[in-house]
């Protein structure tokens, strides 16, 4: 089964947003001439702001909860 070779680049292009590296630095990896054409092509794979807000509220309550894990319990002071 043969893969042809922009599937690869697409391949290529998905694992860099999925690795978290910004639009410009994908832009210029394709060689593409702007950024426009990159965010054409691979905008749904970045990220929402939401996506990010409700990554950024579960890694804040799951820090809170370690936290206060092995911290002493206000009933116990």
């Amino acid at each position: 089964m043969a893969v042809p070779p922009h599937d690869l680049r697409h391949l290529y292009a998905s694992g860099l947003v999925a690795a978290g590296w910004d639009v410009v630095t994908v832009q210029r990896a394709l060689g593409h001439s702007s950024a426009t054409i990159t965010l054409g092509v691979y905008s749904h794979l970045w990220p929402t702001a939401e996506d990010r807000t409700r990554a950024a509220a579960s890694d804040l309550m799951t820090a809170a909860l370690r936290f206060t894990d092995g911290a002493p319990q206000a009933s116990s002071l």
